[in-house]
């Protein structure tokens, strides 16, 4: 029991994360800002600002699942999990090196990005999503009839910290390889 207690310390520093808190709390103010404006501003499937005529505009629809919908109508799952990965992140700290300024940046982008859309999940039962964007062409589940899936800025911190986690993942495995071959 003390060591799980000794795991969920904050390390004796309460500012050891402050990178992290202050990444997530700037995230999830923009997020939540941006989709209280679309809210009040823009009607629920058929408001829209065409920001680039056959290209891009601005929307204001209701996703009542993940990415593409997936678990659409499980807002409560989503919920659950979303608190999961989140008390993930915080017990598994000393793992994914939070304590490197740059880790703290990306998993900060990842957790204010979870906390909106969780708390567009409690509030409304349903993420607000607004960034819509159509292309010329189209590839098969991503971009069916060439358009892109509406999303938020919660999503793209998500994706942002999440794919840049992973490459520099990536690229420190590929350093720590060639450091034992050398």
């Amino acid at each position: 029991m003390n060591r799980l207690y000794d795991n969920l310390k904050v390390d004796g520093n309460p500012l050891a994360y402050l990178r992290l808190y202050l990444t997530a709390l700037i995230v999830f103010l923009a997020d939540q800002a941006s989709k209280l404006w679309i809210f009040n501003n823009l009607d629920m499937d058929t408001g829209r600002i065409v920001v680039v005529e056959g290209f891009f505009q601005i929307i204001h629809v209701g996703n009542e699942g993940a990415a593409w919908g997936i678990l659409s109508g499980h807002s409560g799952i989503l919920t659950v999990f979303a608190l999961v990965a989140l008390a993930a992140i915080f017990c598994f700290r000393k793992t994914l090196q939070l304590k490197q300024p740059l880790i703290q940046w990306l998993f900060g982008l990842i957790s204010g990005g979870i906390l909106g859309n969780t708390a567009d999940r409690m509030i409304h039962g349903h993420v607000i999503d607004f960034l819509d964007f159509r292309f010329p062409f189209e590839i098969p589940i991503l971009l069916p009839d060439g358009r892109y899936p509406a999303f938020n800025i919660a999503d793209c911190a998500i994706v942002i910290g999440v794919l840049s986690y992973f490459l520099l993942s990536c690229l420190y495995e590929n350093a720590r390889g060639r450091d034992k071959t050398n």
